[in-house]
């Protein structure tokens, strides 16, 4: 029997399905790969913000993991919202133990600009669990944060995924651009070299869970051996259909269209 590739995520909850565990399991479904799931904080949030958050006992996430580790192995994981320092040192230990693709969003701040880690848990993220990942996805004020310098144009960008690669640790590093003027471009920093990825910008509200999704993506690739450069190169494509196809849910930053890879060529099947 052939063995589906499998991908883990792990990270806070959406309950109305735009962003965290629900977009990334979403996403792994959508790229033909087994998703699994542990839960680092239940939030309540919409297209409209963060109402709270309850973040899980680090003992318990613990107990998630070991759960996935010691019966499906997954071929690669990825990290969204991880909240605190205890949680973010408790995964990277994990994480050490398991020879699998690791891919971080540097989840920070919500689209609505909310905050969704603590001030003391970069620098944690930065020295604990960057340098054990394949690969890491930082936006601008995200790249901004954890290489403690002002991104303004696309050479800064290339200039911050190489110091999150060659200082910090990761293998590798994609500083997105949609948060600068212009051509969107993003910036890959992959053992040594630099690759650009472009695409049309869309002119929409509706790009809740944009990063979750890109990220998952890149996640679910990696899971079926694509290299680096493959995986965000796909990952790249499916979001940017994900945003081309808008669906037009929510009274605020409505969520992207996971099946919007689908639609090409087709009429926009959702609303403004």
């Amino acid at each position: 029997m052939s063995q589906i590739a499998s991908a883990l995520t792990i990270a806070g909850t959406d309950p109305t399905g735009g962003a965290g565990i629900q977009a990334d399991l979403k996403s792994f479904q959508e790229r033909e790969v087994y998703g699994m799931s542990v839960v680092t904080s239940v939030v309540a949030q919409n297209t409209l913000g963060v109402d709270a958050i309850h973040n899980l006992p680090v003992d318990f996430i613990e107990q998630q993991l070991y759960s996935v580790f010691n019966d499906i192995v997954p071929g690669a994981v990825k990290t969204g919202m991880i909240a605190t320092v205890d949680m973010m040192e408790m995964i990277g230990q994990v994480l050490k133990e398991q020879p699998v693709q690791y891919v971080i969003d540097p989840v920070m701040v919500a689209k609505s600009g909310d905050t969704l880690m603590e001030e003391t848990s970069r620098n944690v993220l930065r020295d604990v669990l960057i340098p054990v990942s394949t690969v890491v996805t930082p936006n601008i004020p995200e790249a901004e944060i954890l290489v403690e310098s002002k991104i303004t144009n696309t050479e800064d960008a290339k200039k911050a995924a190489k110091v999150i690669v060659d200082e910090i640790g990761a293998k590798a590093a994609i500083v997105k651009g949609g948060h600068l003027s212009g051509e969107a471009i993003d910036v890959l920093y992959d053992q040594g070299d630099y690759y650009y990825f472009t695409s049309p910008r869309t002119e929409t509200k509706h790009t809740h869970g944009t990063g979750c999704t890109f990220s998952a993506v890149i996640t679910a690739e990696l899971a079926k051996g694509k290299s680096v450069l493959e995986a965000v190169d796909t990952g790249k494509k499916f979001i940017t259909d994900a945003i081309q196809y808008t669906l037009g849910v929510g009274k605020g930053n409505g969520p992207t269209n996971h099946w919007g890879h689908r639609l090409q060529g087709l009429p926009n099947q959702g609303g403004k």
